[in-house]
């Protein structure tokens, strides 16, 4: 406990054990120095307590006093809204003048809650009294419900007569679930989404069961505390700055706080420097690590880029720092072992920087993280990844555009690097645009992506046709702007679309009207609209009879839009779903595939595209496909399905061999794919069957372990799945674990790439990433690392045959199918 601690010194400055800084996660600003604040929400007046008041016109307020070893200290404060009946809700922040750092051990808040409805001056309802510090010195935080003295002014005595805290044998249920509901709040309960809503449906039965008993309960107040990211303790200035709690002989835990736990030993710190410096010299050329120094050195080269160096480990990176220039790999490494804070240190390093063996584009992606300052290091990273071919920079761009909010100018050499790219490729020019546009409307980097976005129109404007007959940049980012406008047109269609009552052929209806009536210029476009979703692709209108929707709360689109090459462009549009989950998803899919097939591995994925136009809206490519629900509700079983569009007496199961090797290949993909992702919520409704035997999963709504679901397995791998391969004892299914198990091995090898793109993407605004400052390590424990090949493919193997016999997973499968019946 005593790694998480922080310490409150009257003389000194906070210090927060185990971190490097005293940064605090708090949610008014970042450390202690600042006011002692808190919020008051509300107070609780059973019946009985409300004979002295007038229930019509009662009209209360809290004034709050601060006393410091019982002396008041400073002004009263009152909360400004006075609340007019009950309930007696304020929900006010009230900030005092004195610091946290001010405080004492023995610092109390004394409330007293006043009635002011007479008009003829106020009366005491009631007081209580806090302590700012419990018993282990560990500064309280939170949500605190405080008893109230009836017809008692609060007093701020050592020891108080108005004791806010009550006593442990008056404490009843519903106080001990209180106590446990701070907690969770505090972070000290883990959070389980499915296993947090059954229990907290179950506090709230309590709670109306408790609150019929309300008549025998005693007034409280409620307020709020602020919160850490780590524990603050009380620490008293001098040599006995906390004296430890007397060891008893009973098996009694004991906590002793350490506060130099995490602060830099000053004689170590000036060892290290004295050794850094010596080692400055031309004698470190020629030195040579031994044989043990070596496995230590290839044991820190082979770590995740999720992983920080230790003091040593820095130390011995940067002692054979020259030695290691021939190795592409210790590049990162050496770059994390540098003092960028020496300036001398810093220009050493980017003098090697330049001298080192190239690196790939995966560690040249960690290099731009926002672990990385340096802006020569940055830019260095850039150099790398102007080697890239614009087919290989597509998969990492919309992570480039997330690292633009980690430079340190609005035009930067990464920012000039993807315009001119763009300048060259219009696929990466409008993917380049939307990506921007989406980031618009985070106001805390707005003015970023406006800059990029000005960049990029002033470039592309300059263009001049060239004699092969591309068009010159002014016609290019008309092009581009007018996708918006049919984005636009779009979201008008969806509004008029769900406003109409009735069934789903009704709203069809409406949709082919408007596309032949108010918005008619939608079927033949002016001039060609490039795809937002393959800009190669020149739209040149909508077709109204094959176009329609889908049977959704969201009414999504799927809109049939003809092209200049003769063909059909099928394309859903949704409006009021965030799409940039599943457009992160469906990257990583593309991504997969990419470094399968680069180990001539193709395993038959269908990496769909999916743009995300706004915070609320985007695009999807529409794949003809049935869901696994529908296959198997029509047809009884998967192999039925397949033996309709591809039937062979000889081939296997009555199947086309090329057929069912397709579906054992995709299966086995997407099982290893979604099993890395960490993807939830799978269900048989977002399985989807291509006609050729092409299995794919749409609906990317729980990634990185979430999952609504309780006990979900490791993978999606239905009984109907193995069935369709011949079941667990057939050659085709010993086959599928064969695909997989390869497949599994080769993304392991490819797994430093994959965890520096989701690092970059872990400040963007998208649900499950956002929300889980875990999630690139939680992504990093599905690759095991610490597995050889050979321990890796028995590791996964092993998963299969869990996936397979989970039996709780068929159990709510049953229960969603239900489900989706009644619906």
């Amino acid at each position: 406990m005593a790694a998480a601690t922080a310490s409150i010194s009257r003389t000194s400055a906070p210090t927060v054990a185990g971190s490097n800084s005293s940064e605090f996660r708090f949610f008014l600003s970042c450390d202690i120095s600042l006011p002692l604040t808190f919020r008051v929400l509300q107070a609780l007046i059973p019946p009985p307590a409300q004979d002295g008041l007038d229930k019509k016109v009662s009209e209360l307020f809290v004034e709050c006093k601060l006393y410091i070893d019982g002396v008041q200290f400073g002004l009263p404060v009152n909360t400004r809204l006075e609340s007019s009946g009950p309930p007696y809700c304020w929900n006010e922040l009230i900030t005092l003048c004195t610091k946290y750092r001010d405080l004492t051990s023995l610092a109390q808040l004394a409330f007293t809650v006043w009635d002011v409805s007479s008009g003829e001056g106020r009366s005491v309802v009631g007081g209580a009294t806090i302590f700012l510090f419990n018993s282990k010195k560990q500064l309280k935080t939170g949500r605190l419900k405080l008893r109230l003295w009836p017809q008692k002014e609060a007093d701020g005595r050592v020891p108080t007569t108005t004791p806010g805290k009550v006593p442990k044998n008056e404490r009843g249920e519903i106080e001990r679930l209180e106590r446990l509901v701070n907690k969770y709040e505090r972070g000290q309960i883990q959070h389980v989404d499915w296993l947090d809503r059954l229990a907290f449906s179950a506090v709230d039965r309590v709670k109306e069961r408790e609150c019929e008993k309300l008549e025998n309960s005693f007034p409280s107040l409620v307020v709020e505390f602020c919160g850490f990211e780590h524990r603050v303790v009380f620490q008293e200035s001098g040599a006995n700055f906390y004296a430890p709690a007397p060891v008893s002989l009973s098996n009694e835990l004991v906590t002793v706080w350490d506060p130099e736990l995490g602060r830099t030993n000053p004689s170590e710190h000036k060892q290290l420097k004295l050794a850094r410096s010596l080692t400055r010299g031309i004698i470190d050329r020629d030195l040579k690590p031994s044989s043990n120094e070596r496995k230590f050195l290839q044991r820190i080269i082979k770590y995740p880029p999720t992983r920080d160096l230790q003091a040593d480990e820095k130390q011995l990176v940067w002692k054979f720092r020259f030695s290691l220039m021939s190795e592409k790999k210790a590049l990162t490494k050496f770059v994390r072992s540098v003092d960028w804070s020496d300036i001398q240190e810093a220009k050493q390093a980017v003098e090697l920087i330049g001298k080192w063996e190239t690196i790939d584009v995966a560690d040249a992606l960690e290099l731009l993280s926002p672990d990385f300052k340096s802006e020569e290091v940055r830019a260095y990273a850039v150099s790398v990844l102007e080697r890239a071919d614009d087919e290989e920079l597509q998969c990492y761009l919309l992570q480039l555009v997330q690292a633009l909010r980690f430079e340190k100018s609005d035009k930067s050499r990464l920012a000039h690097f993807l315009v001119n790219r763009a300048l060259s490729n219009i696929e990466i020019a409008s993917f380049l645009r939307w990506y921007v546009v989406v980031e618009l409307h985070n106001h805390a980097y707005a003015r970023r992506y406006y800059s990029t976005y000005d960049m990029l129109e002033d470039e592309m404007m300059k263009m001049i046709a060239r004699e092969d007959g591309d068009e010159d940049g002014f016609r290019l980012w008309q092009s581009l702007s007018r996708q918006t406008e049919l984005t636009a047109q779009l979201c008008s269609i969806m509004k008029d679309v769900k406003n109409v009552r009735g069934s789903a052929q009704k709203k069809i209806e409406k949709l082919r009207q408007l596309l032949t009536g108010v918005f008619s210029e939608l079927t033949n476009f002016d001039e060609p609209i490039r795809s937002p979703l393959a800009p190669k692709i020149l739209l040149t209108g909508v077709v109204p009879q094959e176009s329609s929707i889908f049977k959704s709360a969201l009414n999504p689109l799927r809109l049939t839009f003809k092209t200049a090459s003769g063909r059909a462009s099928k394309i859903i549009f949704k409006k009021g779903d965030d799409l940039r989950q599943d457009q992160l998803v469906i990257q990583m899919v593309s991504l997969m595939d990419r470094l399968l097939k680069l180990e001539n591995m193709d395993l038959q994925l269908t990496p769909y595209r999916v743009l995300a136009t706004g915070q609320d809206e985007g695009m999807l490519e529409f794949i003809p496909s049935s869901s696994l629900a529908q296959i198997l509700s029509e047809h009884r079983s998967i192999t039925s399905y397949l033996q309709k569009f591809h039937p062979d007496e000889d081939g296997p199961f009555g199947i086309t061999a090329q057929c069912l090797e397709t579906f054992i290949k995709s299966c086995a993909g997407y099982s290893v794919i979604t099993y890395i992702m960490g993807v939830g919520d799978r269900h048989l409704d977002n399985l989807l069957l291509s006609d050729d035997g092409c299995l794919f999963h749409v609906d990317f709504a729980f990634i990185l372990g979430r999952d609504p679901k309780p006990f979900p397995p490791p993978m999606k791998l239905c009984k109907e799945m193995v069935e369709a391969m011949g079941g667990t004892e057939s050659q085709y299914y010993t086959r599928f674990k064969s695909y997989c198990c390869e497949a599994y091995n080769i993304l392991r090898n490819n797994s430093s790439l994959i965890l520096n793109l989701f690092k970059l993407m872990e400040r963007s605004n998208i649900p499950d990433i956002s929300s889980d400052e875990n999630g690139t390590l939680k992504l990093q424990e599905k690759f095991r690392l610490d597995l050889d090949d050979e321990e890796a493919i028995h590791f996964f193997q092993a998963l299969i045959n869990e996936s397979v016999s989970a039996l709780f997973p068929q159990m709510v499968e049953t229960i969603h199918r239900w489900a989706q019946y009644w619906r």
